[in-house]
């Protein structure tokens, strides 16, 4: 194959066209900042590639415009922007969807954990175990709320909190465990909440990037991502597997009890009009948002396909190169896909980045520092060197384009151009 570069344009075209024609009409069109670039043969074939992103929305959005345009004209029409009956409606088929009893939508993912350990009645001092492998708002709550964040090492196959570690962590403060089911996988629950059975801890599911994925016990039960604890917090971020187009999250809990203070303490405390039982805060999902979910949700399914099927592709197109270590998928989990991260053995990671960026191909690094060293976070209880785990997968780690609109083309040339990255440095 051919491939070249135009302005902001990604183009293949193939070998054989070009041999098979002495004039080739090339044109390069330019439109909504997107560079698309057409080869005509004799046969009249175009074959073009869309720029390559992190996540493509816009296409995602045009598969359903329609169910969306739709769902936000109704909102439009009826003026319920706050607790409409979008808000609701989208509740209840979430609910269905992840046979849990109650989902409280919220204002997004970060509410949602603050709202869940507000829910426990959790005080100042008490201790809440978490991985220092993780993005910064699981542990950001816990510090706002005043609790002690306790960090512990993750699992290098699954990049998920080691249940053996935290059993070493607890202590007689020690209150509730925050698991992180990190980049689409769910933790190894069933040893989690075996220990927190055993020591009397409450467990708040950090499913902020699992939407989806499944988890089957030893004995068949199959549990949605974050319906497993005592409560379960999502993110509804667009680029989450389940986004809307702005902010969201929700909170999930078969407790009545909870799902009651939960819902209290997201409404001010209210529980009756001006009359407030506890402390609380303002946190609600808007009706336009909820609109734009509900329309996604009876997708969610195929999304995920399509994420496995692109993880699949990196997958074998890496297999043989020992320089990439590609994730791994925990027998007793599916695997959702929210990112898609390898880890690097004995090559400069950067370099690569930057060389996949001179072909416009995007790629981040989640998360290049763990918690326990970030300068927010600094504690004396921890040093450089205390969880060597993380801070190798901080130090190795990079993500590939992930999601739902990724063709094979795309594919190819992404796993292609990254092979090349690595061999530069043989």
């Amino acid at each position: 194959m051919l491939q070249q570069f135009f302005g902001c344009a990604n183009v293949v075209i193939k070998d054989e066209d070009i041999k098979r024609s002495n004039s080739i009409k090339k044109q390069c069109i330019l439109f909504s900042k997107k560079c698309i670039f057409a080869a005509r043969n004799n046969n009249n074939t175009v074959v073009p590639m869309n720029p390559i992103q992190m996540v493509d929305l816009r296409t995602q959005y045009l598969h359903i415009k329609e169910d969306i345009d739709a769902g936000i004209a109704e909102v439009l029409e009826s003026t319920a922007f706050v607790k409409g009956g979008k808000v609701s409606d989208f509740q209840k088929h979430l609910e269905a969807f992840l046979d849990v009893k109650h989902v409280i939508p919220v204002g997004n993912g970060t509410d949602a954990l603050q709202i869940a350990l507000m829910a426990l009645g959790l005080k100042p001092g008490d201790e809440v175990i978490t991985p220092t492998f993780t993005f910064i708002a699981t542990a950001e709550v816990v510090a706002l709320l005043g609790l002690t964040p306790v960090v512990v090492d993750v699992d290098y196959e699954t990049f998920c909190i080691n249940p053996e570690a935290v059993e070493k962590a607890i202590t007689p403060r020690t209150k509730a465990i925050v698991p992180v089911h990190l980049f689409g996988q769910n933790v190894n629950m069933e040893a989690l909440l075996k220990i927190a059975k055993r020591h009397r801890l409450y467990v708040v599911e950090d499913a902020c990037q699992s939407m989806g994925a499944v988890y089957t016990f030893s004995d068949g039960r199959k549990l949605h991502s974050g319906c497993m604890g005592e409560i379960g917090c999502t993110s509804f971020f667009p680029s989450k597997n389940l986004g809307c187009y702005g902010d969201g999250g929700a909170l999930f809990t078969n407790d009545d009890n909870l799902a009651e203070q939960i819902r209290t303490i997201a409404n001010h405390g209210m529980r009756i009009r001006y009359y407030h039982d506890v402390v609380g805060v303002n946190s609600r999902l808007d009706s336009i948002q909820a609109a734009v979910l509900d329309a996604k949700l009876p997708h969610l399914n195929d999304y995920i396909a399509a994420r496995r099927r692109a993880a699949d592709h990196y997958n074998k197109a890496f297999a043989a190169c020992r320089q990439l270590v590609t994730p791994t998928t925990a027998s007793y989990t599916t695997h959702s896909f929210h990112q898609y991260t390898v880890k690097t053995n004995g090559i400069d990671r950067d370099k690569v980045i930057n060389r996949l960026a001179e072909k416009q191909i995007p790629a981040m690094i989640y998360y290049p520092v763990p918690l326990h060293l970030q300068k927010a976070y600094l504690d004396c209880r921890y040093q450089e060197g205390d969880f060597p785990v993380a801070e190798a997968l901080s130090a190795t780690v990079f993500s590939l384009p992930m999601h739902t609109e990724l063709d094979v083309e795309q594919l190819n040339y992404i796993s292609d151009n990254v092979l090349k990255a690595v061999a530069e440095q043989n």
